[in-house]
């Protein structure tokens, strides 16, 4: 017998009144799984991490890897730290016809299919479906919303497929554990909004109730009624969002409405997505009012720059007299953004000086795409050895890392730059545990 997953777990904490949730890392970055585990293995907690369609998928996607290869990326690393590969949850996130969207809906589906295929093969077992976007051939293409029918009838066609996998994989491995689903998608589409958005509508009870209904009614005409019994959340807008430089705050009270329709699923959580950047307190609220699932990825990303960035600073400060090479990370990585602007242009707006900053500081973080350029990965080993090599003194880390400062002075930590940068991106992580009381 299969034993049960952690996140059906979660859903009969929630609905026994006990508010517990879990924090999911959407990041392919080494240092923020790295940093994942670390802190997963010290609090005893097991941890989520989840690939998009867009990082990971048949062709590889924009890290290179795909299914299988990410499975192993994780593993290894988790090997190496002597995590429990059994505390690793590891989910996809948005998997559907998104990367294939202009293509008319046979092949669109047809990409979508292999790509679930490959993820629950692999061994990836919470599947998020999102199948909200038109395709190339679909009528109103770019001028209405996708008919919420369709959108259930192809979420129940990826299902099957889900499910017709699993099957195959108990063959090879009688012990895998069956995939959870999570459903529905938020607004705005996955990417984050451009610039600063004034206002952000939590989803209103009808459309969450329409999603639902009209998805358990198309699982039921695909034979997957059972396979309902899996789905253990539904993707809302609770009205949080973050912009370039913008931060929208969770509003209990303009919630309130939403949330309290939860009580009528006894099988279903939300899942909130774009919380980064919220305070603890409301993150916190987030998971008592049900959205018992936590998405977090350019926050994570957005701590590892910083920390790099600030490194640099120390790196400038003790060693520009040296006669070594620096690493020149900031020019480096601004760079590689002017030579390549696809990944950021369409998603900035303002004059010359203001792209410069978002460029560096938008807390969208679309640099995270240029970490892995060969260029920037040369630079930012220059920029390791470079301070692995000194001691770096306690006025200069205080000035520029004062919290990692404070634990390195008390023995908790080393002032080496994989340490530092690593507890930089912790802190995200302890206001997640503190907040979802995974830990506890």
């Amino acid at each position: 017998m299969n034993h049960s997953h952690f996140l059906l777990d979660i859903v009969r904490e929630q609905k026994r009144g006990n508010p517990k949730g879990i924090y999911s890392i959407c990041s392919a970055n080494a240092f923020v799984i790295e940093a994942a585990l670390e802190f997963g293995k010290k609090q005893g907690t097991p941890i989520l991490i989840e690939a998009t369609s867009n990082q990971v998928n048949q062709y590889g996607g924009y890290t290179g890897m795909r299914p299988l290869d990410f499975i192993h990326f994780v593993e290894e690393m988790a090997e190496k730290l002597d995590f429990p590969l059994e505390s690793i949850i590891l989910g996809g996130d948005h998997l559907g016809p998104n990367p294939w969207k202009n293509e008319e809906e046979e092949r669109a589906m047809q990409e979508a299919s292999e790509l679930i295929r490959d993820y629950v093969l692999a061994g990836f077992t919470k599947i998020h479906i999102d199948a909200s976007m038109h395709l190339g051939d679909d009528l109103g293409r770019g001028e209405t919303a996708l008919d919420p029918k369709v959108i259930a009838e192809r979420t129940a066609q990826l299902c099957q497929v889900a499910e017709e996998a699993y099957a195959q994989l108990l063959n090879t491995n009688p012990q895998a554990i069956a995939p959870v689903y999570v459903i529905g998608t938020e607004v705005p589409v996955p990417g984050g909004t451009q610039g600063d958005e004034e206002h952000v509508s939590v989803t209103t009870p009808e459309d969450f109730h329409q999603t639902v209904q009209v998805t358990k009614d198309a699982f039921d005409r695909y034979g997957l009624a059972k396979t309902w019994e899996r789905v253990v959340g539904v993707v809302v807008q609770p009205g949080v969002e973050f912009g370039d430089h913008s931060i929208h705050e969770y509003n209990r009270e303009a919630a309130t409405s939403l949330t309290a329709e939860l009580t009528k699923y006894q099988g279903l959580v939300f899942e909130g997505h774009s919380t980064d950047y919220q305070q603890p307190q409301a993150l916190k609220q987030m998971v008592e009012d049900g959205v018992g699932i936590l998405k977090v990825g350019p926050e994570l990303t957005f701590a590892f720059r910083e920390a790099v960035f600030l490194l640099n600073h120390i790196e400038e400060e003790l060693l520009s007299d040296q006669n070594i090479p620096l690493s020149n990370i900031r020019s480096v990585l601004e760079e590689a953004m002017l030579n390549a602007p696809e990944n950021w242009a369409p998603y900035y707006e303002g004059e010359h000086w203001e792209l410069a900053i978002a460029r560096k500081y938008s807390l969208s973080d679309r640099i995270r795409y240029y970490w892995p350029q060969e260029n920037v990965t040369a630079a930012l080993q220059t920029l390791l050895t470079n301070l692995e090599e000194v001691e770096i003194p306690y006025g200069v880390l205080g000035q520029y890392m004062p919290n990692q400062y404070a634990k390195v002075r008390t023995g908790e930590l080393i002032a080496k730059p994989h340490a530092l940068i690593k507890d930089r991106i912790a802190e995200i992580y302890a206001k997640y545990d503190w907040a979802t009381q995974l830990s506890k």
